[in-house]
Formats: structure tokens, C-alpha cells, sequence
């Protein structure tokens, strides 16, 4: 056998002419691959940035302003749309500036729905230029998804009652499709064959008018052609939701309701409702003050579809609930007054992010063991967060600070 040393030289010979032949022959000799980096990006609603989380060392590795243009934007609100902007963060109780964000499969792009300014951009991450932007029908921007190929950005108008499709590579409007009142959440199936659209009634009336809110609704539509499939009637706002492989059920929180149901998609029908307990401060407080109709707002489940994460908002607590029996396994408190306000699972399938809104803080709950494996400072007012991957450029270009 041929000693290393003779090995090498003639392994380097061969390499240097497999190039020189690729190149004679008009064939490029293939780059090397990027290598992406897994996080959470985590949208701050009231900071107006997106803190990105390493989601394997919990490290919040930094930031970056979503609302560079915020005053050339106010200055140019004509006064419908500045009366609108101003009714909205009342309602809401606060400014939000991001609502939701998604970033495009290949780490460079950030699509952001933003809130109160009524708009969805797009910014590559490591220059921070604005790609494009498109004002949204009406008065408010609120929740988005991303289609599974990253080339649609579904956002929910909200007081126009229609989810827009826009096209990711040049902000044009693809199409819209109706919804119910209030359109909230934009959710594609686990395998992309349906996008479901949850609608949550106008929040502003106090409960006992729950007739008059609209239509509390989950409409679903091809994700190709946008067409209705069809439409789920409830009597309450349809909150965070989480869909199973098989399309057959979804958990759901809805407005008013301190648990959660299992509703089968097939028969159009709840199946269970899990009541989930109170603590001493949520037990004495009016429904008409639970923040925007919820009393639950984070839904999420584990890659094996074995367990929930759920936020119960205003007690202040997330649940690890086990499947089929609906069982707690476990509850984390946080304390008096820190809104856990969602729940996206990571991208390693057992850790559950949850944004704890009042804290600017993001903790981070292993479904195996039900306990807290991490607390992460973000920034101000954190509430959605979705999976991605960054590019090393983007990744060296955030703000390192908390944002």
C-alpha cells in the first residue's frame, strides 16, 4: 500500500486536472454550498425590529430595525389614513409596527407585515435595503405566512376583510381571497395542500355583542389557486391554531376561552374542549379586558405531534399537553404581568419558543421534560416567531444589541 505521503501529492495531481478538463470542456466546477444557520427570528410588535435567536445556543446573536422609513411613512399618511392609524392603536392599546415576519428559504430576505402602518416590505438582511413595499387594503397588517417554495407572502388585511397574496420577488399583488371578519391568522397545512385563514370578529365590541362581531370563521383555499374549499363557522374568534399531518384536526384557542379545542376538519365539528386553570388575577378580570378578546394566545406542536405548547395569556403560564388524551405533562409560570403571547416550535421539533410580551423576553420550554431550558432578553414587546435560516452576510450584519 502506497504511503500517505505518496498518496497525497497524487491525489492533488488528479484534482488539478478533473478542474483543467471541467474548465476545457465549458463546465464550471460547482460552488461551494452556503452554509445557513438555524434561528427564531422574533418579531418585537411594539420595538419595531426582529431579534434573531442561534437555536443551538439560545444566544440572541442580534438585531435589526424593520421601520427605517416610520416617519417618511406617518409623513405621508394622507388624514384618512392617519385618522385610521390612530383608531388602530387605540384599539389595540399600543403601537404595533411589526406584526409578523417570514424569511425567504435562502436566508436572505425578510418579508415583515407591519402592523399599524398598514404595509408588507421586504429587506435583504445584510444590506438592509428595502426590496420593495406594498401598501395592505385598509387600515391594519396583521398576521402573514410564507408558501413552503418562498415565492408568496400571505398577508391578512385586516378591516378589509381579505387575506392578500404578494408576490415575494417584486411586491406585486398576485390576487385575494375573502375571509371572515377580522381576518388574524394565515396557516398552510404541514404538507402545503391547504392554507387556512382564521378570522377573530371585531374586538373592539365587548363580548356580550358577540353576535354583531362578524363572522368568526376558518376559510380554506387551494394554496395554488387560491379558490375556497371551504368554511368553518364558529361562534367565537378563531385564535392560534395547530394543524396535523393528515389534515384532519386542528387545535384551536378562541376568544374568551381559557383552554383550547380539538375540532375534526373532516366532520366540521369540535370533538373536545380542554379547560385549562385560572390563576387568582385572571379569575377576577371582566372578558371584555382580556388583550383583544384572548384569554389563550400561543398554539403549538412538537414534530412528532405528540404534545402542545400552549400560552395561557393572561394567567400567565404555558402548558405542555400530551396527545390523544389531552393531558397536562406540565406548566411553566412566569409570574404576574408577562403576556406569554405565542408559541412556535423550533426547528429541532422539541423546543417550544414562547414570547413573553411584557418581559421582552423569549423562553424557550423542552416538550420531552415540560421545563424551561432557556430565558433569552429580545426586544420591546415580542410576540411572533418563526423558524429560518440566515445566511453568514446576514448574520454578521445584526446589530448585536438586544434590539
Amino acid at each position: 500500500m502506497p504511503s500517505l505521503s505518496l498518496r497525497r501529492p497524487a491525489a492533488l495531481l488528479l484534482g488539478a486536472l478533473l478542474v483543467v478538463t471541467a474548465l476545457a470542456g465549458g463546465v464550471t466546477p460547482r460552488a461551494e454550498a452556503v452554509q445557513l444557520r438555524d434561528v427564531m427570528a422574533v418579531g418585537n410588535g411594539q420595538g419595531g425590529t426582529v431579534s434573531f435567536i442561534d437555536t443551538a445556543t439560545y444566544e440572541n446573536i442580534g438585531s435589526m430595525n424593520l421601520v427605517p422609513d416610520l416617519q417618511e411613512r406617518l409623513d405621508a399618511m394622507n388624514p384618512v389614513e392617519r385618522i385610521g392609524y390612530e383608531v388602530v392603536n387605540n384599539i389595540q392599546g399600543y403601537t404595533k409596527l411589526v406584526d409578523d415576519i417570514a424569511v425567504s428559504p435562502d436566508g436572505r430576505t425578510i418579508y415583515v407585515s407591519r402592523g399599524a402602518l398598514s404595509d408588507a416590505v421586504a429587506f435583504d438582511i445584510a444590506s438592509r435595503e428595502m426590496l420593495w413595499r406594498r401598501k395592505t387594503e385598509g387600515f391594519k397588517a396583521d398576521h402573514a405566512a410564507l408558501s413552503p417554495d418562498g415565492t408568496k407572502f400571505v398577508v391578512s388585511a385586516t378591516t378589509a376583510s381579505r387575506s392578500e397574496v404578494i408576490d415575494t420577488a417584486t411586491g406585486e399583488l398576485v390576487t385575494t381571497f375573502a375571509t371572515g371578519t377580522y381576518p388574524h391568522a394565515n396557516d398552510y397545512s404541514p404538507d402545503g395542500s391547504v392554507l387556512y385563514n382564521s378570522s377573530i370578529g371585531i374586538t373592539s365590541l365587548p363580548k356580550v355583542l358577540n353576535g354583531l362581531k362578524g363572522s368568526k370563521a376558518v376559510t380554506a383555499v387551494d394554496p395554488d389557486t387560491f379558490e375556497h374549499v371551504r368554511t368553518y363557522e364558529f361562534e367565537y374568534g378563531i385564535r392560534p391554531a395547530a394543524f396535523t399531518r393528515d389534515n384532519r384536526t386542528m387545535y384551536a384557542q378562541l376568544s374568551y376561552l381559557n383552554g383550547f379545542v380539538e375540532y375534526d376538519l373532516a366532520a366540521g365539528r369540535i370533538k373536545r374542549t380542554v379547560e385549562m386553570p385560572l390563576s387568582d388575577e385572571a379569575a377576577a378580570m371582566s372578558p371584555d379586558d382580556y388583550p383583544q378578546n384572548s384569554a389563550h394566545h400561543g398554539m403549538a406542536m412538537n414534530a412528532g405531534e405528540s404534545k402542545l405548547c400552549v400560552a395561557a395569556t393572561i394567567s400567565d403560564y404555558v402548558s405542555v399537553v400530551s396527545r390523544p388524551g389531552l393531558t397536562t405533562d406540565g406548566t411553566v409560570h412566569y409570574g404576574s404581568g408577562a403576556l406569554p403571547y405565542w408559541t412556535q416550535t423550533g426547528p429541532n421539533g422539541h423546543d417550544c419558543y414562547v414570547s413573553l410580551s411584557e418581559k421582552n423576553q423569549v423562553s424557550v420550554i423542552d416538550y420531552r421534560t415540560a421545563k424551561e431550558v432557556a430565558r433569552i432578553d429580545v426586544g420591546h414587546y415580542p410576540q411572533r416567531e418563526r423558524a429560518a435560516k440566515l445566511t453568514p452576510e446576514a448574520v454578521g450584519s445584526l446589530d448585536p444589541s438586544n434590539g
